[in-house]
C-alpha cells in the first residue's frame, strides 16, 4: 500500500507535469501502481520516483504516466459531435478552403485510436469522389505511448464494431482472425499522424487549426488548468473555428473566449 506521503508526490508530480488531478484518487492510484512495483523489483513507490528521476531514457516516467491515464473510448461515441461536423463545419470549411483544399484537423486525445478513426471516416465520407484533391490530414494526439501504440496498430473486435455503420465496417476495414477481428485499411491509416503530446506543454503548431477534438481529457484537469488549456486551444484556432468537448464536460461562460454553439460545441470569432 502506498503512503500518504507517496500518493502526495506522485500526485503532485502528475499535477505539475501533465495537468492532471489525481488528488482524490488515491485508492485508484495505489491499484494500478502496487503491482507493477512489486513486479518491478522496487521496495516502494519512493524507490520508484527516485529511479525515475535517474533514468535518462525516460522509460519509467512513460510507464507511470501509462499506468495512470484512463484511455476509455469507443467507435460512434457522442455520435452527434461527428453528425454536426459533418453538416455544419465540413461544408463550411469546404467553401472557406476550397482554393487551399488543406485541412487541419486535430484530436488531442486520441487514446486508442477510435476517435480519430472516426473524423477520417467521416471526412472520407463527406468528401467522397474529392477526397484525393483535399489535403485532410489528422493530427491525432495522446499523453499515453501505449493508448498510442494500439490506436496505431488499428486492430480492434468484432465487439467494438458493432455500432459502426455496415458500408464504414466494409469500406475501412478488413477481417482478421478469422473474422473475430477487425484491421484499419492502410488508406484509413494514411490519413491520420499519430504523435505523443503533453497537453501542458506549449502547442508546436505552425498553422492555426480548424477545428479541434479534445473530448472528454478535461475532467482530470482543475479549473485553472482547463482555463489556461482552453485559452491555448482558442489562440491555435482560426477566427471560426470550432472546439468539441465532451458531452459531459463543460466550459466556463464567464472565462471562456468561446461562443457556445451547443452543449460541448464552441466556436472562436469570426473576423
Amino acid at each position: 500500500m502506498i503512503t500518504d506521503e507517496e500518493f502526495l508526490k506522485v500526485s503532485s508530480y502528475m499535477k505539475q507535469n501533465y495537468g492532471i488531478d489525481l488528488s482524490q484518487k488515491k485508492v485508484i492510484v495505489n491499484g494500478r501502481l502496487e503491482n507493477h512495483i512489486k513486479s518491478g523489483g522496487w521496495k516502494n513507490l519512493h524507490d520508484y520516483m527516485e529511479a525515475m528521476k535517474k533514468d535518462r531514457s525516460g522509460e519509467l516516467e512513460k510507464m507511470l504516466v501509462n499506468l495512470l491515464t484512463t484511455n476509455h473510448t469507443y467507435f460512434m461515441r457522442e455520435f452527434e459531435h461527428f453528425e454536426y461536423f459533418k453538416t455544419v463545419v465540413l461544408p463550411w470549411l469546404k467553401t472557406k478552403e476550397n482554393k487551399k483544399k488543406d485541412l487541419r484537423i486535430w484530436c488531442g486525445a486520441a487514446s486508442t485510436g477510435e476517435e480519430p478513426y472516426m473524423i477520417a471516416m467521416v471526412l472520407s465520407d463527406f468528401f467522397g469522389l474529392e477526397h484525393s484533391s483535399w489535403d485532410t490530414k489528422l493530427l491525432a494526439t495522446d499523453i499515453s505511448t501505449r493508448a498510442l501504440m494500439q490506436a496505431m496498430a488499428g486492430v480492434y473486435t468484432a465487439e467494438q464494431l458493432t455500432n459502426l455503420p455496415d458500408q464504414w465496417k466494409k469500406h475501412f476495414f478488413t477481417p482478421v482472425a478469422g473474422g473475430s477481428q477487425y484491421a484499419v485499411k492502410e488508406e484509413l491509416k494514411k490519413e491520420i499522424l499519430f504523435r505523443q503530446f503533453n497537453l501542458m506543454e506549449p502547442f508546436p503548431f505552425k498553422n492555426k487549426m480548424h477545428t479541434v477534438f479534445l473530448r472528454n481529457v478535461m475532467i482530470y484537469f482543475d479549473a485553472k488548468t482547463k482555463r489556461d488549456l482552453v485559452q491555448k486551444v482558442y489562440d491555435c484556432l482560426i477566427p471560426g473555428g470550432y472546439l468539441f468537448i465532451g458531452t459531459t464536460e463543460t466550459l466556463d461562460r464567464n472565462t471562456s473566449p468561446f461562443q457556445i454553439i451547443k452543449p460541448s460545441i464552441f466556436r472562436k470569432k469570426e473576423g
